[in-house]
């Protein structure tokens, strides 16, 4: 029986008073992980991503249970949960992601195409502090002219993006990692239309979240990453 196999193997004992379920202690701690996501990184943690492909199946059908789809990026070792879309009642997510702001959604969409550019580098692709600053100043509006208001809105920015680990910090203080599972956030089919989002988004035309909707095109092929 290999390592990842006994992970897997049905529990003999409960494991806590009133205890009914049969996953082993790691298999439950693997889908409390994808729940409480943003998303889980195999290149970090080997054993959790070996588990994930030894019992895929069997997690699938568990998320299925509850509306939600397992997406996985075999290549760059990425698993996230998205929301399945049914027009039902009791069928919303379970923790709903709030919409990225303005300026949010702007990096991401710009750090989607650095990440881009650096695929096949054999290096992660990284972005600095001021970097992202001079990126958000391409997109600064004309009425925005307090200097101090607009370094506080990109340092919340790069913190949001912090939070949902799609930036990762790295050995120095202000650089800072872009995640492969931007990738998966923003597909690289739709990587063609991502200036158009931006040039919308510019023009303060309703334009792309990470959030499924109806008349958002990019939108609708981007998981939703259900916790922060």
């Amino acid at each position: 029986m290999t390592t990842s196999d006994a992970y897997a193997a049905p529990i003999a004992e409960p494991l806590f008073d009133g205890d009914t379920g049969k996953y082993s202690l790691p298999l439950r701690q693997l889908l409390v992980r994808l729940l409480r996501g943003p998303y889980l990184d195999g290149s970090v943690d080997a054993s959790a991503w070996q588990l994930l492909l030894d019992q895929q199946q069997t997690i699938t059908d568990y998320f299925s249970e509850i509306f939600l789809a397992l997406t996985m990026d075999m290549d760059r070792k990425i698993a996230m949960l998205s929301p399945v879309q049914i027009d039902q009642v009791h069928t919303a997510p379970i923790a709903p992601r709030r919409p990225l702001k303005r300026d949010e959604t702007l990096l991401a969409l710009r750090l989607r195409l650095l990440l881009e550019q650096n695929s096949g580098s054999g290096s992660d692709a990284v972005a600095s502090r001021a970097t992202m600053h001079e990126i958000l100043a391409e997109h600064r509006q004309a009425t925005d002219r307090d200097d101090k208001r607009f370094a506080e809105s990109c340092d919340a920015a790069i913190s949001r993006l912090q939070s949902l680990r799609l930036l990762t910090s790295t050995e120095l203080e202000n650089e800072f990692r872009i995640s492969p599972a931007l990738a998966m956030a923003l597909p690289l089919s739709s990587i063609q239309d991502i200036p158009r989002y931006i040039a919308a988004i510019d023009a303060n035309e309703p334009a792309f979240n990470l959030s499924p909707d109806d008349n958002d095109e990019l939108a609708e092929q981007s998981p939703e990453l259900v916790q922060e």
